[in-house]
């Protein structure tokens, strides 16, 4: 059994990585660490984990967390990750870093969004960990920076099609929903149940998300050139799952193509992209609590547009088990390992 650790337990990622460590095979959960609950077991703070994990939260620093595992998960915030993965790294460690801090590969691109760049040197190793572009490569990675929520469903959803050359990349236009657990766990009035409920609302309107450079930055790759989009967050008032709404223009070769064929042989061996059936529509409610993606399109005859949809669970498939499946594939486990249970439903 490979020992790993999470660094960061206490937020939604962490509580979600050890609910599906728990049930894994191959590994077992040595370390937990937590500032806030430091010295209290992992299933004292989250109840959910009540005879599945045994793990008392522990405030560490990397030098000593080095030895209680062979395997880490950053699942801190911006900037911490910085100075956590370099000591991990040096000690000879794999991660898989859940922030944001080495998805993207420009330094300077980071640094416009976020902050300082403590480590630019691992930004030309870490390799981008969605792994249905990525599969060869996250396996040979010590460093994977996981992909963010909306991302993951943006890219997915579109790869393909700027692969082929079907759409116009100077087109697209993203409307994405998220439930509230996107916001993390620290209180907040703005993910109030009395604030959120009841209610939708957009944010971070005008180009200002900062999961924008990291959807240009890949969906200019799959295109082979560079690649704007116009994108719009909301808030649901549910706790997960992430719906994306994407328009695009039809090029004359995609106005012609099989389009839904070309989806179909894109993701046919993919044990989480599921590629609906031509006329069924995505819903959050069926990818809850799993790893999976759910695909749709449709074209707007009137408009010459296609409609691309696509579903997931925001801190699953856009988060922990995500980082789970690269962590499978870095360690030479069966990708599907630990995540192959159904969605919830209802």
């Amino acid at each position: 059994m490979m020992r790993v650790g999470i660094v960061g337990a206490s937020g939604y990622t962490g509580v979600e990585l050890a609910r599906i460590l728990a049930g894994h095979p191959d590994v077992h959960l040595t370390v937990a660490t937590s500032r806030q609950y430091a010295g209290m077991p992992l299933a004292e703070v989250f109840p959910n984990l009540r005879k599945r994990v045994d793990v008392l939260c522990e405030n560490l620093p990397a030098e000593e967390l080095a030895d209680r595992a062979d395997f880490f998960f950053t699942a801190v915030p911006h900037k911490t990750a910085m100075d956590i993965v370099p000591k991990l790294l040096d000690a000879g460690k794999k991660v898989v870093d859940l922030s944001a801090d080495f998805r993207i590969r420009d330094a300077s691109v980071y640094e416009a969004w976020y902050q300082e760049h403590s480590c630019p040197h691992l930004l030309g190793e870490a390799v981008y960990g969605l792994s249905e572009l990525y599969r060869a490569r996250v396996k040979v990675a010590r460093l994977t920076a996981n992909p963010g929520c909306y991302p993951t469903s943006v890219i997915l959803a579109l790869a393909p099609l700027l692969g082929a050359g079907m759409i116009d990349p100077a087109t697209l236009i993203v409307d994405s929903k998220s439930g509230t657990s996107g916001a993390g766990r620290a209180a907040s009035v703005g993910s109030l149940f009395c604030e959120v409920t009841d209610g939708f609302r957009p944010y971070k309107v005008g180009g200002s998300h900062r999961h924008i450079p990291e959807i240009e930055q890949e969906l200019s790759l799959a295109a082979s050139q560079p690649v704007t989009v116009s994108f719009t967050p909301h808030l649901l008032p549910i706790s997960r799952g992430i719906l994306s709404t994407i328009y695009a223009s039809l090029t004359e070769t995609g106005k012609t193509a099989d389009l839904h064929a070309l989806y179909e042989q894109t993701y046919r061996d993919e044990p989480f992209v599921r590629v609906l059936p031509a006329g069924t529509l995505p819903a959050t409610q069926h990818v809850r609590g799993s790893n999976c993606c759910d695909l749709a399109l449709s074209k707007d005859v009137r408009t010459g547009r296609l409609i691309v949809m696509s579903a997931i669970d925001n801190i699953v498939k856009g988060a922990s088990g995500q980082a789970v499946q690269n962590m499978n594939l870095m360690s030479g486990f069966s990708e599907t390992a630990g995540l192959m249970g159904a969605p919830f439903f209802p």
